[in-house]
């Protein structure tokens, strides 16, 4: 072997261990890649202008503790009701400042994935997919809400989550902020060349799930958005079995999205119109009591009186465990700016209202 064959074994042996090294960080850091936990609230003291507001506490059939937000129309009687999914680096204290505008008139729940917010536990979309299924049967049980009326809303990450809930549970209706088609998808864009089929655990493949997705659904896009192609949302809306709307917000960037007025008044007029309309029939079972009530839009906030919220004892394994959970990121970015926007609602005088506590 000459001097040159041999410089050039010896770079190739040198690539394929920059190689391997590089597979090997990927494999072991990815859960690093794909959530970045916010722990600190981004609205201190978080209150609904238009709901009654309690801070929640759901034990998990592990002993994991998910804590988030529960707000509840004024009015007495069964209302709709939203299940919120949040991004890869969002805490969600500040979708109760702004629900009265995003969700008037309904039922919210609100939890911060495990590792968020003051949640306990290690995240993982097995983890995520499982909580948010059993979130949406405590939701269900609940006697604010009418259990066929409840919508599911994602953003970013939690689009992914959303579909996969959606898919397994009646959803009323879908809403998805710059949702994806997989971030298996998003993986392979990114790290070209190396097996990331073989090595991602956390691939949301929405797109998988997209065609069997019963529930009218809502695709909201941001107008300039470097973390989510717009090519990835068109794989995904492509296949989505009962596409509803698919718009661009004007102005709207990945990250500040969610606090626009033009997307909280789309959600809002989307969410209105869909309650209003009779629950999907095809084969899809309600859950719960009957409803009773209409929508109605929420009135001035008052302090929330004690409440005790005791799983129904006909919801199955809610009665036991309401929920069993708890640089190259490959939805890099913080989902959730640490300042809003000025468009926001202010966050309002704080009264404590008491936790609701499902241990």
């Amino acid at each position: 072997m000459n001097t040159r064959q041999k410089m050039a074994a010896g770079m190739a042996g040198v690539a394929s261990m920059l190689w391997l090294g590089l597979t090997a960080a990927v494999t072991a850091n990815q859960r690093r890649l794909v959530f970045n936990p916010t722990l600190r609230r981004e609205v201190a003291r978080p209150r609904s202008q238009g709901h009654r507001t309690r801070p929640v506490v759901l034990r998990a059939a592990d002993g994991t503790r998910l804590s988030g937000w529960l707000m509840t129309p004024h009015l007495p009687g069964r209302h709709p009701a939203v299940l919120y999914f949040g991004g890869r680096s969002e805490e969600v204290s500040w979708v109760v400042r702004d629900a009265a505008r995003l969700f008037p008139g309904m039922a919210v729940l609100a939890m911060n994935y495990r590792g968020y917010g003051a949640s306990h536990g290690v995240p993982a979309e097995i983890h995520m997919v499982d909580d948010g299924r059993m979130l949406f049967d405590w939701l269900a049980a609940s006697d604010h809400v009418d259990p066929q009326r409840i919508a599911v809303v994602g953003r970013s990450l939690g689009s992914g989550v959303a579909v996969q809930v959606a898919k397994a549970r009646p959803a009323h209706a879908v809403v998805l902020v710059t949702p994806y088609d997989s971030i298996l998808a998003i993986a392979k864009r990114r790290f070209r060349g190396m097996p990331i089929g073989y090595m991602l655990r956390h691939r949301f493949e929405s797109i998988k799930y997209a065609p069997s997705l019963t529930a009218p659904t809502y695709v909201l896009r941001a107008a300039s958005d470097d973390v989510v192609p717009h090519s990835h949302t068109d794989q995904l809306v492509a296949r989505l079995a009962r596409l509803c709307g698919d718009e661009v917000v004007p102005g709207s960037n990945h990250m500040n999205i969610p606090y626009l007025a033009a997307t909280q008044e789309r959600i809002a007029a989307f969410l209105t119109d869909r309650f209003r309309r009779p629950a999907p029939a095809a084969g899809m079972p309600a859950i719960g009591a009957p409803a009773a009530g209409t929508p109605a839009a929420g009135t001035p906030a008052a302090a929330a009186p004690a409440t005790t919220i005791t799983p129904a004892a006909g919801a199955g394994s809610v009665a036991s465990a309401i929920v069993r959970s708890g640089a190259g990121a490959l939805l890099p970015g913080n989902d959730a700016a640490a300042v809003s926007p000025s468009n926001s609602p202010p966050a309002l005088p704080f009264r404590p209202a008491p936790s609701v506590a499902i241990e």
